[in-house]
C-alpha cells in the first residue's frame, strides 16, 4: 500500500483560498442572483394603489415638472445609485464583457445596500466605446442620485469620469480609482503607526499605474506622501520598468503623465526588483499571482516593511509567503485573509455621506476624510499587525465615514443639504441599520431561504 503524502500547511491554505470560488457558482444558482427591487411604501388596501399609481401619482408628477427640486422629496432618487460597467476590466478577469460582469455588479449593489443603506442598481452596457458609455450614462442620470463607474479599462476610464463629472449635476465616481485609494490610504496610515514610520518619509514602490494605481498615487501624495519618494513600476516596451523622466510618460500613460513626472526623484532605473530594494512599502495593482512577485525581491526591502498585494482573485504573492520574506504587515484585497484592503470597505460609507448631504461631487478631500475615519475606527478598537483595518461587518466604520464625508462636503461648499454632525450620524445609522435589519427579518421569516447545506 502506497504511503500517503502528508498535506503541508501551505497546501491547506491554498485549498482554503480556493473555497469561495468553488462555492460561488452553486450559491449564485440557488438564489438566482443577489439583489431585487422591493417595496418601501405601505399598501393596506386597493385604494392605496390609486395613490401610488394612477390617478394619484399625477399630482407629484406635475409638481416635479414645475419644480425639479421636488424630485428628491417625492421619489427614491436621492438614495439611488447606478453601478455602471462595460465589463472591460473586471476584477482580475480582464475584458469579459457586460453579461459576464453582471454578478460582480450585483455584488456591488448588495454591498451598497447592506453596508451603506444605499439603493444601487447594476447597469451593464453592451458597448465599450467611450462616447457611447458617456451618452448612455447621460441618458439614465435623471433617475439616480449618483453614478458609480465600475471595472472600466484604462485609459478610457479617465476621460469617461472627467466628462461625466463635467456634464452631470450628481456625483460621479470611479470606485476603482478613489474608492481603492481611500481604503489603501486608511490601511497604510495604521500600518505605518504599527511599524513606527511616517508617511512623508517612507519610500513606496507602487506596482501598476492603471486606474487604481494612479488614483492611489494621487491620494497618497495629497495626504502627505512625498511624490519623489514613490517608485512607480509599469510595463514599458513589454517589460516592467521603474518610471521616470527619461520616459515619454504622457504618451505611455495618458492622463497620468504630469503626476508620474514628480515621482522617482532619485532617477532610479530598473525593474520591479530594483524598485523594491530599500523600499519601506510596496503596493501592488498588477496581475493575479501567486508568483507575480517573488520572495527574494521582498527580502531587499527595508526592515519592518509593509506590503499590500491587491490583485484579484489571487494576490500577487500569498500573504504567508510575503511574511516569510520578512514583511511586518501584509494586506490583500481578499476578505478570507487578514488585513483586507478592498474598496468595499469604503464606497458604501462614502456614498452614504455624499447622498445624505446631496453633494454635487465626491472630491479627493472627501475620500481622504473617509480614509482617516476608517483608520480611526480600527485604531479605536485596537490595532494589530494582522488587523490594521475594520472588517466589512463592523457597521460603525460606514457610519463614521458617512459623517466625515458629509462634513467635508459641507466644508468644501458642495453640499446642497446642510446637516450637523449629530444629524449626519443619526441619518446614516438609520439608513444602514434599516437595510441590515430588513435583511435579517427576511431571513428569519424564510423569505430569503438559508443556503443549501454544503
Amino acid at each position: 500500500m502506497a504511503e500517503r503524502k502528508p498535506v503541508s500547511p501551505e497546501d491547506e491554505r491554498v485549498k482554503r483560498a480556493a473555497a469561495p470560488g468553488e462555492r460561488a457558482p452553486r450559491l449564485h444558482a440557488f438564489y438566482r442572483g443577489k439583489i431585487e427591487a422591493s417595496v418601501k411604501c405601505a399598501i393596506t388596501s386597493f385604494d392605496d394603489l390609486s395613490v401610488w399609481y394612477t390617478p394619484g401619482v399625477a399630482a407629484p408628477c406635475k409638481e416635479i415638472a414645475a419644480d425639479p427640486s421636488k424630485l428628491r422629496d417625492y421619489t427614491n432618487v436621492a438614495n439611488a445609485v447606478a453601478v455602471v460597467s462595460d465589463g472591460s476590466r473586471v476584477l482580475g478577469l480582464g475584458n469579459i464583457g457586460a453579461r459576464a460582469s453582471l454578478p460582480v455588479m450585483e455584488g456591488k449593489a448588495l454591498l451598497f445596500k447592506y453596508l451603506g443603506g444605499v439603493g444601487a442598481f447594476p447597469i451593464v452596457l453592451d458597448t465599450q466605446d467611450e462616447d457611447e458609455i458617456v451618452q448612455a450614462v447621460r441618458w439614465i442620470a435623471p433617475g439616480f442620485g449618483g453614478i458609480n463607474l465600475e471595472d472600466i479599462a484604462t485609459p478610457k476610464c479617465f476621460p469617461i469620469l472627467d466628462r461625466l463629472r463635467a456634464e452631470l449635476d450628481i456625483p460621479v465616481w470611479h470606485d476603482d480609482q478613489q474608492g481603492t485609494a481611500a481604503v489603501t490610504l486608511a490601511g497604510l496610515v495604521n500600518a505605518l503607526k504599527l511599524v513606527g514610520k511616517r508617511l512623508d518619509r517612507v519610500t513606496i514602490a507602487l506596482l501598476g499605474c492603471g486606474a487604481a494605481g494612479a488614483a492611489t498615487l494621487r491620494v497618497l501624495v495629497a495626504a502627505g506622501a512625498k511624490a519623489g519618494n514613490v517608485r512607480v513600476v509599469d510595463i514599458v516596451d513589454g517589460a516592467p520598468a521603474v518610471l521616470g523622466k527619461s520616459h515619454d510618460l504622457e504618451r505611455l500613460f495618458p492622463h497620468r503623465g504630469a503626476l508620474l513626472a514628480r515621482t522617482n526623484a532619485d532617477g532610479l532605473r530598473g525593474s520591479t526588483a530594483d524598485a523594491l530594494a530599500g523600499a519601506d512599502v510596496v503596493i501592488a495593482f498588477t496581475k493575479p499571482g501567486p508568483d507575480t512577485i517573488q520572495k527574494d525581491w521582498l527580502r531587499r526591502m527595508n526592515p519592518r516593511g509593509i506590503g499590500f498585494f491587491m490583485a484579484n482573485p489571487v494576490p500577487e504573492i500569498w500573504p504567508w509567503e510575503a511574511a516569510d520574506a520578512g514583511l511586518a504587515i501584509v494586506g490583500t484585497g481578499r476578505g478570507d485573509f487578514p488585513n483586507q484592503i478592498n474598496n468595499s470597505l469604503g464606497f458604501p460609507g462614502i456614498f452614504r455621506g455624499t447622498l445624505d448631504v446631496c453633494a454635487a461631487t465626491i472630491t479627493d478631500e472627501m475620500a481622504i476624510a473617509a480614509a482617516y475615519a476608517i483608520a480611526k475606527t480600527a485604531e479605536d478598537r485596537g490595532l494589530r499587525e494582522d488587523s490594521v483595518l475594520p472588517t466589512m461587518m463592523e457597521t460603525e466604520t460606514f457610519v463614521n465615514q458617512a459623517v466625515a464625508v458629509g462634513l467635508k462636503a459641507i466644508e468644501q461648499g458642495i453640499a446642497r443639504r446642510i446637516l450637523t454632525e449629530a444629524e449626519l450620524r443619526a441619518e446614516a445609522k438609520l439608513r444602514i441599520c434599516r437595510a441590515q435589519n430588513e435583511t435579517a427579518l427576511l431571513q428569519r421569516e424564510g423569505i430569503i431561504p438559508p443556503p443549501p447545506a454544503t
